[in-house]
């Protein structure tokens, strides 16, 4: 029996897996995306499902006019006592020299909260990890960022004791691990086994040189031995791998005494070489050797598209879709778990599913380019060949007011079929796009829907194509516009540089959303019936 990866699809990333009993979770990161912080949970290490967000509420996590890409990155999960805690970044700026960058933690007796409130811990470096030692105590780790002219902008691994009962970090800062060659050393994990602590690390960025490092030392505070045959995971050096991107990565001993490794990874679309399903978790089976090194159970060290499956646990295959595929008709009190908003909760002032039960009810509020008030709902992109459709009920008075279906990635990179009006030919569709920040409008001429009570959107993805199509009554399609990219939804396109100066970045994926803006300040809202998600089993 055998694992397929990635085991979480579509943007996923910096996995920290943990198991409880009989169960396993997996904790990643979710950037600007409200709520923060995805956990998936699997009882067999096949078949997983998203079970819940810890980061549900503004005190936990204010991230309006946070940037693209920034929020939260690599969160933690861990267990000790009967208490699950989470550690994470809050990221203030990554652009530029500095990086302001905040790490908390929460607490929780059950998987599925309530959280506590967090705790603030420090900010010198991002990707924090909480390691609690046999001894009881309890020590925070994170990368170091270090802004000075002519430095390693990362700077190593830090090290400091959290005092529980106080609730802060206490005791020197040691600077554990300062890299190898490979560079751009993050996302640390440390263990316990046998007569060693064992530090995972990310090196060599999260690109196509990513790389897991492993070190060991006999001392907590090192210094610790760089495996001999470093890196231990990596895709760098073969570009034909299907998964691509391998590194931070994130070990789990299960039951029966196997041991698994999940880690990063990305898909590259084989025309274009960018990855719009951003960057997924996969998992691969790895073993101790004779020596005290961490190996892959297959042998070398790049990603395995196939794993051995862990013998003596019993396959356990939940009742819901994976991804949420299906209709969503907005019967519930609140938004399914596969929908999120940007970088704030959602609220009655702007979204609503009581005004007009079995609606969801949007205000328009700012553009696609603020990193404050946007009135958009969105799910991952997390098959290579999908499509989402929707109805909506929608009067705009202005051309100020627009309301539609978005494929999207960033503020700077999107592609938008809106409802709007124009002076002349009334209530009217078109394509809005941008891309690395440069805004169009494809159509040559808008399409008027005027006395339509209501307008059927539709995105279908297939690979590198991604097409609009609208309807007056769901049943018969007419496409809209060329043929768009949809690779331009990805990391690679999204990172922008200009004389060699770092403008733009992302970490994240491309979403499909609900949206509404009024420019005028009106909030004009339009009334969205359903949203249905379908994905290709092939993918």
């Amino acid at each position: 029996m055998t694992i397929v990866n990635p085991i979480l699809r579509g943007f996923n990333p910096d996995p920290s897996i943990l198991r409880v009993g009989d169960d396993y979770y997996i904790a990643t990161s979710t950037f600007e995306w409200f709520p923060g912080v995805q956990i998936h949970h699997s009882r067999d290490l096949r078949h997983w499902r998203l079970l819940t967000h810890p980061l549900v509420r503004k005190s936990q996590l204010d991230m309006i006019g946070n940037p693209n890409s920034g929020g939260i990155w690599a969160p933690c999960l861990s267990y000790s006592n009967g208490t699950y805690y989470l550690v994470y970044t809050d990221v203030k700026s990554h652009i530029g020299p500095f990086k302001d960058t905040h790490n908390y933690l929460v607490t929780a007796s059950d998987i599925c909260g309530p959280w506590s409130e967090p705790v603030y811990l420090n900010s010198s470096g991002f990707d924090p990890s909480l390691f609690h030692d046999g001894d009881g105590r309890k020590w925070l780790l994170n990368m170091v960022w270090d802004h000075r002219k002519g430095r390693n902008r990362f700077g190593g691994i830090l090290m400091q004791e959290y005092d529980e009962k106080a609730k802060k970090l206490v005791g020197p800062v040691h600077n554990i691990f300062r890299g190898t060659s490979l560079g751009l050393t993050e996302g640390p994990h440390l263990y316990r086994r046998g007569d060693y602590y064992y530090l995972l690390t990310a090196e060599g960025g999260t690109r196509w040189n990513h790389a897991v490092t492993v070190a060991r030392s006999k001392s907590i505070f090192g210094p610790y031995e760089v495996d001999p045959e470093n890196p231990m995971l990596t895709s760098r050096h073969n570009p034909d791998l299907p998964l691509q991107r391998a590194g931070h990565a994130d070990l789990v001993e299960t039951q029966t005494g196997e041991w698994y490794m999940v880690h990063l990874c990305g898909r590259p679309l084989a025309a274009t070489r960018t990855c719009n399903l951003g960057r997924e978790t996969a998992i691969q089976k790895v073993e101790w050797t004779a020596d005290g090194w961490l190996r892959l159970a297959g042998g070398g060290n790049e990603p395995l598209l196939e794993v051995e499956a862990p013998s003596g646990l019993p396959v356990h295959v939940f009742d819901e879709s994976p991804h949420g595929t299906g209709v969503d008709h907005f019967d519930d009190a609140s938004l399914n778990i596969h929908l999120n908003t940007l970088r704030e909760p959602p609220d009655e002032s702007w979204l609503s599913l009581r005004e007009r039960p079995g609606y969801l009810r949007l205000r328009g509020r700012e553009s696609f380019s603020s990193a404050h008030g946007q009135s958009l709902v969105a799910r991952r992109q997390q098959s290579f060949v999908a499509e989402a459709e929707t109805v909506v009920a929608f009067e705009p008075e202005t051309h100020q007011q627009m309301a539609g279906l978005v494929y999207y990635y960033n503020a700077r990179n999107w592609y938008y079929l809106r409802i709007s009006r124009d002076e002349e030919l009334g209530k009217t569709l078109a394509i809005l796009t941008c891309d690395r920040g440069e805004y169009d409008e494809p159509l040559e001429q808008e399409v008027c829907v005027e006395g339509w009570p209501q307008v059927y959107l539709k995105l279908k993805l297939h690979y590198e194509r991604a097409q609009f199509y609208y309807s007056a009554d769901g049943k018969s399609w007419t496409a809209i516009g060329p043929m768009l990219d949809a690779g331009r939804m990805s990391d690679e396109n999204a990172e922008a540089k200009r004389d060699g100066v770092l403008l733009d970045q992302g970490f994240t994926g491309a979403f499909i959303g609900l949206c509404v803006q009024d420019l005028s300040g009106t909030r004009k809202h339009a009334d969205f019936d359903y949203l249905a998600y379908r994905e290709d089993d092939e993918t």
